[in-house]
């Protein structure tokens, strides 16, 4: 991934190894690198890279939209603290349709991310600023089957 991200966006949370920042336009390359490996793509559309036309006129504007709409929820990017990193996205958001006080956890990492616990730290720390300070009643997230092959 790019790097150093840059923090020159607002901070939304702070881990002991990340920051949760919002996104801004200068995060197409990082989206676009991070959906352009099909193992990291593999089991949420097969393996298929998103096209950097569809991160700029679909995917970012919506992320950006969610800051607007929603406080404190939204597509947060992932920056590793001790090398400025991109180290993937993660999302706290109202899921459609879902009852006032649920909301939907889901991340998104590179390879390279994989395996140092940055998805737990992650998850765990929105988990609570949602419980603490949003009125969070319920947490809900979705995993993808791996088969054996």
């Amino acid at each position: 991934m790019r790097g150093p991200a840059g923090l020159s966006s607002e901070i939304f949370l702070e881990t002991e190894r990340l920051l949760l920042r919002q996104f801004t336009q200068d995060d197409v390359e990082n989206l676009v690198e991070l959906d352009g490996d099909p193992e990291v793509m593999r089991f949420i559309n097969g393996g298929r890279p998103t096209s950097r036309q569809e991160i700029e006129s679909d995917f970012l504007p919506a992320f950006l939209d969610y800051y607007e709409r929603f406080a404190g929820f939204g597509f947060w990017a992932a920056i590793e603290k001790s090398t400025g990193q991109f180290v993937g996205w993660f999302h706290f958001r109202p899921a459609k349709d879902a009852p006032p006080g649920e909301v939907e956890l889901g991340y998104r990492l590179p390879k390279a991310a994989w395996g140092k616990g940055y998805a737990t730290e992650g998850s765990r720390a929105l988990i609570e600023k949602g419980f603490t300070d949003f009125g969070v009643q319920r947490v809900v997230a979705s995993t993808m089957v791996v088969k054996s092959q």
